[in-house]
């Protein structure tokens, strides 16, 4: 699909804001995939299309995932979560997008999996430092990506995993795991 007609379809579905964030993240992506060898195309489509879901009403989330059998633990962490697996799952059946690393990039840009491919770091990555972000702890991971892909996400997810515990939110575990895998591959931390 060109980037012209994914821009089109993604318009019709966020607001004017998302949809600037969503030229932020694609420019990020194309960036990062640049710098550290991934498919480039993809990465302008996965991040075109991540936030494919995120305005759809919070009852048709949560229909998708218990219809689909998505992990029902999603139901019992911040809804801000669901538009990530819906999203992924929805661009496949209404967009009809089947690349399995694109709706993979997709499906994780909000909690991260532990063994994260590539393409799925650059998404992640890509939507926490875009341009347009701005919240303490965010010009920090944006120069670890200029240099280190694995210490950005690591970062990343410690700045969100404070975040989350100053607010006593419950934290999801495929965040946790996400952390703990990189860590235990010999990343640090600040």
């Amino acid at each position: 699909m060109e980037r012209e007609a994914a821009l089109k379809i993604v318009a019709e579905q966020i607001t004017e804001h998302r949809y600037n964030h969503t030229l932020g993240v694609m420019e990020t992506a194309i960036q990062l995939s640049h710098q550290y060898g991934a498919d480039v195309k993809k990465a302008e489509i996965a991040a075109i299309f991540h936030d494919y879901a995120k305005f759809r009403p919070k009852d048709e989330l949560k229909q998708i995932i218990i219809e689909q059998r998505m992990p029902q633990q999603l139901l019992v962490h911040n809804s801000e979560l669901w538009h990530a697996p819906v999203g992924a799952f929805l661009v496949e059946k209404e967009v009809g997008i089947t690349d399995q690393e694109v709706l993979s990039a997709i499906k994780y840009h909000t909690s991260g999996r532990p063994d994260m491919t590539l393409l799925e770091k650059i998404i992640y990555v890509a939507d926490y430092i875009e341009p347009g972000r701005h919240f303490p702890g965010v010009d920090e991971v944006r120069a670890l990506a200029k240099s280190n892909l694995d210490q950005a996400l690591l970062q990343s997810l410690q700045n969100t995993i404070m975040f989350l515990l100053k607010k006593n939110q419950a934290i999801y575990p495929d965040t946790i795991q996400t952390y703990n895998s990189l860590v235990l591959k010999g990343g640090r931390s600040n």
